[in-house]
Parts: C-alpha cells; sequence; structure tokens
C-alpha cells in the first residue's frame, strides 16, 4: 500500500513493525480466539524483546505474506517468529518476546485455556520440521 512506502516507492521499515503487530493481533484474535478488545480489559501482552533481520527491500504494489510461528513458551511469555515473503523471497523476519502481564503490568500465567492452545501451536510447530 502507498501509506507504507517512502517516496521512492520502498516500504518504509518502521511499517513494518505495524505489520508485525497486526500479525500477533490477528493471531491471538483468529488462533488462539483471544481478540484483543477482551485481552485488554484485564491486561496484555507487550513486546518484550524483538530483533528484526531485513533481508529484501519491498516496494509499492508487492502483495506479503506474513506469517507467525511460536517458538518457545514460557510460564507467562510465548516467543513467536513472524516472516514475510513475496513469493518465494523473504522480506524480513523477526523474532519477539511477548508477555502476558494483568491490568497492574505485572507478568502472570497464561490462562490454561489459552496455553493449552498455545502449547498446540508450539507442538504444531515442532512437528513441521
Amino acid at each position: 500500500m502507498f501509506k507504507h512506502c517512502d517516496p521512492a516507492g520502498i516500504v518504509f521499515y518502521p511499517r513494518y513493525f505495524e505489520m508485525i503487530n497486526d500479525c500477533v493481533e490477528a493471531f491471538f484474535e483468529d488462533v488462539l480466539v483471544l481478540p484483543f478488545s477482551a485481552l485488554h480489559k484485564t491486561g496484555g501482552v507487550p513486546t518484550a524483546e524483538i530483533t528484526t533481520r531485513f533481508t529484501a527491500p519491498s516496494r509499492l504494489g508487492d502483495i506479503l505474506s506474513i506469517r507467525l510461528d511460536v517458538t518457545k513458551l514460557g510460564r507467562s511469555s510465548v516467543g513467536v517468529q513472524i516472516q514475510a515473503e513475496c513469493g518465494e523471497q523473504t522480506r524480513f523476519y523477526a523474532n519477539s518476546t511477548l508477555v502476558f502481564v494483568n491490568e497492574l503490568g505485572k507478568p502472570t500465567s497464561w490462562p490454561a485455556p489459552v496455553r493449552e492452545k498455545l502449547e498446540k501451536c508450539l507442538k504444531d510447530d515442532a512437528n513441521d520440521t
């Protein structure tokens, strides 16, 4: 989309972080069945750490496919890898740690139903390799 690009028609890298956040929100809603609107009534899942590698530029008109894989599960945290591709070419990947916090912003254990879904995602990802 044009709004993602700089004047040269190349995606401006901070826009990728919006895409990453959109992917995380979609994962919580579609896979964990925990919409951010419900989640943020009693806490949240802030990003504690993120590392990103940009491997190729994206340009106006490129269609990116973005996927999220669960890589690690802790008591109150989850590690994810988010990768964007255009066709067969990887454009970026990010490794992030999200922390489940209560309304006071303190790390707290995942609710059992959410943890079960995260464990299944972790197992499914491990079986893919």
